[in-house]
C-alpha cells in the first residue's frame, strides 16, 4: 500500500530528514517512516513538498521527463508588465539552457497566504506583485532565476501545486497522508 504526505513546508526548513548544523528538516515536522520527499523544495522557498514511500510514484513525481506541472506562487520585486509574462510563456535563456515554457500570470495577492517568519525584506520605494507560475521541469531554483532573468527578482516563493495535489486545507508547517 503507498502512502502520500503532502506537508506544507514551512521558509527555512531543509527538505531532507537529516542535517547538520542544528537546521530545521522534515523531521521536526513528520514522523512518517519510509518516506521519502518526491524533489525537493530550497530551503528558502515555501509550500507544497510530496513525501512517499513507493519509489515509482517518487520517480512519477521528481523525474522532469514526466513533465508533471508544479504551479508557484511568486511575490517579484518591481512592477512587471505584460512583455516580462510574455518572455516566461516563450521560455527563458538561463546558464545552463533554455527553459521549457512556462503558464504566468497576475495574480492577487493569495486569499490562503500565511505569515512569514522572517518576514519579506519590503523596500518602501519599490513595488512589488504576484505571479502564478506553472513549469513542468524543475532546474536548481528555476522559477527565481527565470523570473530574475526577465528583471523581476523573487523576493517570496510558494509551490501551490504539484500534478493534481494542492495546499488548499493545509496550514504552514501542517500535513496530511494518503493512501494512493
Amino acid at each position: 500500500m503507498s502512502q502520500l504526505i503532502l506537508f506544507n513546508k514551512p521558509f527555512g526548513v531543509l527538505s531532507q530528514f537529516t542535517a547538520q548544523d542544528g537546521a530545521t528538516t522534515l523531521a521536526d515536522y513528520i514522523q512518517a517512516p519510509g518516506c521519502y520527499p518526491a524533489g525537493r523544495l530550497d530551503k528558502d522557498s515555501e509550500g507544497l513538498l510530496l513525501l512517499t514511500n513507493d519509489g515509482k510514484l517518487q520517480h512519477r513525481i521528481a523525474n522532469p521527463a514526466k513533465k508533471m506541472s508544479k504551479c508557484y506562487w511568486v511575490q517579484v520585486e518591481g512592477s512587471p508588465d505584460e512583455k516580462a509574462l510574455e518572455q516566461l510563456r516563450q521560455g527563458v535563456r538561463l546558464k545552463d539552457g533554455m527553459t521549457r515554457p512556462a503558464k504566468a500570470r497576475f495574480i492577487e495577492s493569495p486569499a490562503q497566504l500565511w505569515d512569514r517568519t522572517p518576514p519579506v525584506r519590503v523596500r518602501k520605494t519599490v513595488p512589488d506583485h504576484w505571479i502564478e507560475m506553472t513549469i513542468t521541469e524543475g532546474r536548481n531554483r528555476q522559477v527565481r532565476r527565470m523570473t530574475a532573468a526577465v528583471g523581476f527578482p523573487t523576493l517570496r516563493l510558494i509551490r501551490y501545486r504539484i500534478g493534481s495535489w494542492t495546499l488548499d486545507g493545509l496550514e504552514n508547517g501542517e500535513w496530511r497522508g494518503e493512501i494512493v
